[in-house]
């Protein structure tokens, strides 16, 4: 007995010490020595013009730095303090508003998404009863992304964004399919200044950055540009040298994406996800949200390892994406737009948060320093991340390059339009896009895309290719978008298709009428009645609304079109041209697809 005794203290003890040694707290910052070495190496390897890292452990900064430059003309050297567009890592701080409303009891995560907006319509009714807000949170609404909806096509006004969304066909059914759709994030931030009668803006500076002491950040790319401390936006061009990029004001579509933030501000949103919600003790996030965001809410990809099997699943949380990197379940989220990207990260079982912001587009970067530091941290068996992803980079520049070769190959030549270049002017529209109108000037094509002009070279047939306007951006290669120009059976130009969301799936926008705002006065020339072989037309006005009566039909609204030309507002095809002489409309011609038919004044 005695000697059973002295064994179960001998285990007791050995297991005790084992697990005091598990709860030992590695020295972090001595893992971290000398990594700067390796990082300034994926500066130079990944062509990035500079970036700033903060590394946390629970509620305490343990490594903060910048890289490079955050203005490379003047040599103005990245701080950790340096302001970058964060872009889709913004997505998290909107969808923890809704996780604050909720135990505010202001909303329920599984409510209706238009019990709490209204004008937020989707195309079909089981969209309309079916869909809530956690759908929207997690992505998995049947909607693909439309980004070049707003992306092409920006406005501040939220509403009219918001509008095109009942003119989005979904490709998938509801919870069928993880699909990332930025305008899902716009309808959450709309809840919240519906709820608590504030802009987004406002809720996100009361309720984040003020309590998180997030003294830098801002929510407005202007701000951004008047801050001493800020960033440029940059890319690597196709002689892969460093190319600064204009700023771009997302507008309207801030909830998606419009945080610009530091390393170090974002080392306290972190630390507060990794503290379950609180900052300093205090509570900003509730508890409850915090793990409900972290945890799987829908599957994005199978996740089977790859070349990596310690690299598991990919899942989506609430405004986070979920995986297992090396037997360390990380929650994350990347951020892109253009001349920036961002990765902000936490390992919630190891109180380990990372983040990476940097001025390149689309950078790989992130990435690579958010795993070099992870290895480090938890002492894994070093992985080559930058020579791989530098060698992949080039195998990638090979593919392009034989890519644009056969893309030279698809080009018709001695071709030509079917119809003069004037024929082609006109607005063309989509409504799950917006519009552009298409001039003529000095016998070439222009348009407005993205808030830039651009102009229209004759690719071949009646296919046009968009070019930039700015002499900076020429050489950089072939244009990404073709217009392909529509001819109906009239041998009228009466649409424009570009391929944009879905490779081989053209987004067509249908040629439109431009409308001519005409006084009452100009109106009242038209008005009259008009003789149609024995049937009298009435052409009357409704308060500015010139509106056309034939026997036996509604009363039909027009549109002034010039010319004195009137498109009959609720059926396309068909318009009405007056014939005037002296001031004084002395017939009207009825346009048809069936025909045309004139009527004189009575």
């Amino acid at each position: 007995m005695k000697q059973i005794l002295t064994l179960l203290l001998t285990t007791t003890c050995a297991l005790t010490a084992v697990s005091q040694t598990k709860t030992k707290t590695p020295d972090y910052t001595k893992r971290l020595s000398g990594v700067e070495k390796e990082l300034e190496k994926v500066l130079a390897d990944q062509k990035v013009a500079g970036y700033s890292v903060a590394v946390v452990y629970k509620d305490k900064v343990i490594y903060s730095k910048g890289f490079g430059y955050r203005d490379v003309a003047n040599k103005k050297p990245v701080t950790p303090n340096t302001l970058f567009a964060i872009g889709s890592s913004s997505k998290a701080f909107t969808a923890a508003i809704l996780g604050q409303l909720e135990k505010e009891d202001k909303l329920k995560l599984d409510d209706l998404a238009r019990t709490h907006l209204p004008k937020l319509e989707f195309k079909y009714d089981y969209m309309n009863t079916g869909i809530t807000i956690r759908d929207m949170m997690c992505h998995r609404t049947g909607l693909p992304r439309f980004d070049y909806s707003w992306y092409l096509f920006n406005t501040s006004n939220r509403d009219s964004l918001i509008q095109r969304v009942k003119y989005m066909e979904p490709n998938a059914k509801l919870r069928q399919k993880w699909q990332y759709n930025n305008f899902m994030f716009l309808a959450q931030g709309m809840i919240a200044e519906k709820i608590t009668e504030k802009s987004w803006e406002d809720n996100i500076r009361e309720r984040f950055f003020k309590p998180l002491n997030m003294t830098h950040s801002n929510t407005d790319i202007f701000a951004t540009q008047k801050d001493a401390d800020a960033s440029l936006p940059y890319t690597v061009d196709e002689k892969l040298e460093i190319k600064k990029l204009d700023y771009y004001h997302i507008n309207g579509m801030g909830p998606a994406g419009s945080i610009n933030s530091c390393a170090n501000d974002m080392a306290n949103w972190v630390s507060t996800w990794i503290m379950g919600g609180k900052f300093k003790g205090t509570e900003i996030i509730p508890a409850s949200y915090v793990r409900e965001a972290s945890s799987s809410q829908m599957v994005v990809s199978g996740g089977r390892p790859g070349v990596h099997p310690d690299i598991q699943f990919k899942n989506y949380g609430l405004g986070w994406f979920l995986e297992s990197y090396r037997g360390h379940y990380l929650v994350e989220h990347g951020g892109n737009i253009d001349g920036f990207s961002a990765s902000v990260g936490f390992y919630p079982s190891d109180s380990i948060g990372i983040v990476v912001l940097t001025n390149q587009n689309g950078s790989a970067a992130t990435g690579i320093v958010r795993n070099i530091l992870s290895d480090r941290l938890f002492a894994l068996e070093l992985i080559p991340w930058n020579a791989d992803a530098k060698k992949a980079q080039e195998e990638m520049a090979e593919m392009s390059k034989k890519g644009e070769q056969s893309k030279d190959t698809m080009q018709v030549k001695n071709t030509h339009p079917s119809h003069p270049l004037a024929d082609y002017a006109g607005l063309y529209g989509n409504s799950a896009f917006s519009e552009f109108k298409v001039q003529l000037k000095n016998d070439t094509l222009f348009t407005v895309v993205a808030g830039k002009k651009v102009w229209l070279k004759h690719y071949h047939y009646d296919v046009f290719s968009i070019e930039s306007t700015d002499p900076a951006d020429q050489g950089d290669g072939d244009s990404q978008f073709f217009i392909n120009f529509g001819t109906a059976n009239t041998g009228k130009i009466e649409s424009a298709s570009i391929e944009m969301d879905e490779p081989g799936k053209p987004t067509v926008f249908e040629r439109r009428a431009i409308k001519v705002h005409l006084s009452g006065d100009d109106l009242n020339k038209y008005v009259g009645d008009y003789d149609l072989e024995g049937l009298t037309v009435k052409i009357y006005l409704k308060g500015t609304t010139l509106m056309v009566l034939v026997p036996g039909q509604p009363d039909y609204e027009t549109v002034s079109v010039g010319n004195d030309t009137f498109n009959l507002a609720i059926a396309k095809g068909y318009s009405v041209k007056f014939t005037v002489e002296n001031g004084v409309s002395k017939a009207v011609t009825f346009i048809q697809p069936n025909g045309n038919f004139t009527a004189k004044r009575k």
